[in-house]
């Protein structure tokens, strides 16, 4: 029996040089008790991103900082995965991050997003609002109202058409009980909430047409071939 590696298996970064580069940078950050957020390999430039794990609220101090990109430097150096002349940028995402890859919108729903499309929706290439929910092959995005839209609205998108993305920090404190504000806050969440009932409704309905039409359609049968024999 073979005992499970101490760090888990590098993720692909999109390119041999940037998959070669996290396997050597990956151990470094698991020892320090962080993650690679995101990697590339473009221009002559290595970038990485180191970030905490989900869930935790301090940042990456520029002592981490400092360490990883020696420590990774030493390695570049005794390994040589990038061809020729490079830079190599060490740097935590921030506050307002840039979202490239499917687990970059999975640990950052909740938050306040701003993206570009590919492919227009309803007219629009650009939106804002809160990330409710993420898969590896779409986000649901809640919009609040604005301009002569008077109601808050969901749409589901393909991340595979979102051009870019960042998260937008919010700077605002939480509104008092019983002001104006937190009632809005209160009858936002709610049509959100009726956003989502009705989808989950259509959804339950479509299950049972299904259903009903799959029990038709094998009663039918089972009758034909009772009558054949």
């Amino acid at each position: 029996m073979t005992n499970a590696s101490p760090h888990p298996a590098p993720r692909s970064f999109g390119s041999p040089v940037a998959d070669a580069v996290a396997a050597l940078v990956g151990p470094i950050v698991s020892d320090l008790e962080l993650e690679i957020y995101d990697l590339e390999f473009s221009g002559g430039v290595v970038r990485v991103e180191v970030d905490t794990p989900p869930g935790q609220e301090s940042g990456v101090s520029l002592d981490k900082i400092a360490l990883i990109t020696r420590l990774l430097g030493r390695e570049l150096d005794h390994n040589d995965p990038v061809p020729g002349r490079y830079t190599l940028e060490v740097s935590s995402p921030g506050l307002e991050r840039n979202l490239r890859r499917a687990e970059h919108y999975q640990r950052e729903v909740g938050k306040t997003v701003s993206l570009r499309l590919h492919t227009a929706i309803d007219g629009a290439r650009r939106f804002q609002g809160i990330l409710a929910a993420a898969t590896p092959q779409e986000i649901t995005l809640h919009i609040l109202p604005e301009g002569k839209r008077a109601e808050a609205r969901s749409i589901t998108i393909d991340i595979a058409n979102i051009d870019r993305a960042k998260t937008v920090f919010v700077w605002a404190a939480a509104p008092k009980p019983g002001s104006p504000e937190a009632r809005k806050a209160a009858e936002l969440e709610a049509q959100f909430a009726a956003l989502e009932a009705n989808a989950s409704d259509d959804s339950d309905e479509s299950d049972d047409e299904f259903e009903d039409d799959f029990e038709t359609k094998h009663s039918d049968t089972a009758n034909t071939e009772a009558t054949a024999s």
